[in-house]
């Protein structure tokens, strides 16, 4: 184990790696609640999700130690799935098995990114402010969609707003507003509401006070005071029907539902949405990408995981030969195997630098978190038990994190400020990571031409900035 993991080249131990693997696996399984309860929505079986959402992670965890050896874990991710309900099923009206579809088709796309020279072209056309303004407009995503779920915003329009409507049994059951809708804080006399504020009060003080596994205990320990507060009622609760083997039946209806007929093989059906299609594919990727190179970068330069050569090979060569490349590879794969399974993109998680500051030095890190994934599997019973308002906090609080890349802007130089300002607004206000970044690349692209600086915008840049101008006109005409 010595010999293949290289532990003492790493200075680390077997007992060392362990405890960074079970540090890390606390500190992102909350995604075992989170992830079923977002793409449920979109209308996934959940318990499809949860054992499509362990198996993937397992998988892509598994890859990314033994054949990268290095302590990251993957697992779908947030702000990527949250996109791929809201933004792809419910704003662009895709179904689910076209959405996977998307997802998979993203994953193939970044592993030919991977072993070619087209990785080194993307990665230098987008700007460093803008790279951080999309990872920090993300964190405003997942925030709002958890301040959301929670019940903490109300909305009031008036019917001059009101633009169109959906009637069923004479009771409005979808409204479509303008900007004439008012938001506002919820009235806190509703125990659902009280509830996420008790869990989000409980989460962060976890938090603040570096509790390994603080976000899991805080679902959990929210999810217990929902029993009293009649939230939860366990006499309710079907544990026949949310059992490991139901999970099972339940996930040959998304096990390669990306290739069946409401999947791949419709999505280009309408020739008219091919562009929106390619565009969506590419929102997927582009935020992958910049999310696991930033992860890579930033919590693998510092401790040498990775060294200032793997960065170099990653824009400057092409195929897999550095440690970089073989995890950029791991993570690409994970993508694709999660799109097959039913889940959305998978991708290396940031929260695998707690493990990385427990010790973590090699894949044994990771190889212990693919076990404790496949593991949990048998919590399959107790995980419809978790109400909104218990996962809720854990969006916000993943948010709030996700948002310190905002630190790495210029915010008093105004080139930066404002392409960085509409691709993380944007991203929040339209509910969609897509908008963001079309919006940030539109006004990079006004700033610098009105600033005689064409130069510094790359022919990649150019083209994809034409590509989301034509998809607003499409959207328009149609």
């Amino acid at each position: 184990m010595d010999k293949f993991f290289k532990l003492k080249e790493n200075g680390t131990s077997i007992s060392t790696e362990i405890m960074a693997g079970l540090t890390t696996f606390f500190a992102m399984s909350y995604i075992l609640f989170v992830n079923p309860s977002i793409l449920a929505i979109s209308g996934m079986p959940f318990q499809a999700v949860f054992l499509a959402t362990i198996i993937s992670s397992a998988i892509g965890t598994l890859v990314m130690g033994l054949f990268a050896n290095v302590p990251y874990a993957q697992a779908p991710g947030m702000g990527l799935n949250a996109f791929f309900t809201f933004t792809v099923v419910f704003g662009l009206g895709y179904r689910w098995e076209q959405a996977l579809a998307m997802v998979f088709l993203c994953g193939m796309i970044n592993i030919i990114i991977t072993v070619t020279k087209f990785r080194k072209l993307i990665i230098k056309s987008i700007p460093e402010s803008l790279q951080h303004a999309i990872g920090g407009g993300i964190g405003i995503f997942v925030a709002y969609v958890g301040i959301k779920n929670a019940g903490f915003l109300q909305f009031t329009s008036d019917s001059n707003s009101i633009v169109a409507s959906t009637v069923e049994n004479n009771q409005a059951t979808n409204v479509v507003s303008n900007g004439g809708i008012v938001p506002a804080l919820a009235n806190f006399n509703n125990p659902a509401i009280l509830l996420g504020v008790i869990g989000l009060v409980i989460t962060s003080i976890l938090v603040i006070k570096q509790v390994r596994g603080a976000i899991l205990i805080g679902i959990i320990t929210t999810s217990i005071i929902a029993i009293p507060m009649g939230i939860v009622d366990l006499s309710q609760v079907n544990f026949q029907e949310n059992s490991l083997g139901n999970s099972f039946k339940e996930l040959g209806t998304t096990f390669g539902a990306a290739f069946g007929p409401n999947g791949m093989s419709s999505l280009f059906a309408d020739t008219s949405k091919i562009p929106q299609v390619l565009l969506t594919v590419l929102a997927f990727s582009l935020s992958d990408i910049f999310d696991t190179i930033g992860t890579f970068i930033g919590t693998g330069r510092r401790t040498g995981i990775f060294t200032k050569e793997d960065e170099e090979a990653v824009e400057k060569s092409s195929g897999i030969k550095s440690k970089m490349d073989r995890a950029l590879f791991s993570d690409a794969i994970a993508t694709s195997a999660g799109a097959i399974l039913g889940t959305s993109n998978v991708t290396t998680f940031v929260e695998s630098a707690a493990g990385i500051a427990a010790g973590g030095r090699t894949g044994l890190t990771s190889v212990v978190v693919a076990i404790l994934f496949l593991l949990s599997s048998f919590l399959s019973p107790i995980v419809g038990v978790v109400p909104a308002q218990a996962t809720a906090p854990a969006l916000i609080i993943v948010g709030i994190m996700m948002m310190a890349s905002f630190k790495e802007i210029n915010w008093t130089d105004l080139e930066d400020a404002i392409p960085a300002f509409f691709t993380s607004i944007f991203m929040g206000l339209c509910y969609s990571i897509s908008y963001g970044i079309a919006a940030g690349f539109i006004f990079y692209v006004i700033v610098k031409v009105v600033t005689g600086k064409k130069k510094e915008i790359s022919p990649v840049l150019w083209i994809v900035t034409l590509l989301f101008l034509i998809n607003f006109i499409v959207i328009g005409v149609l």
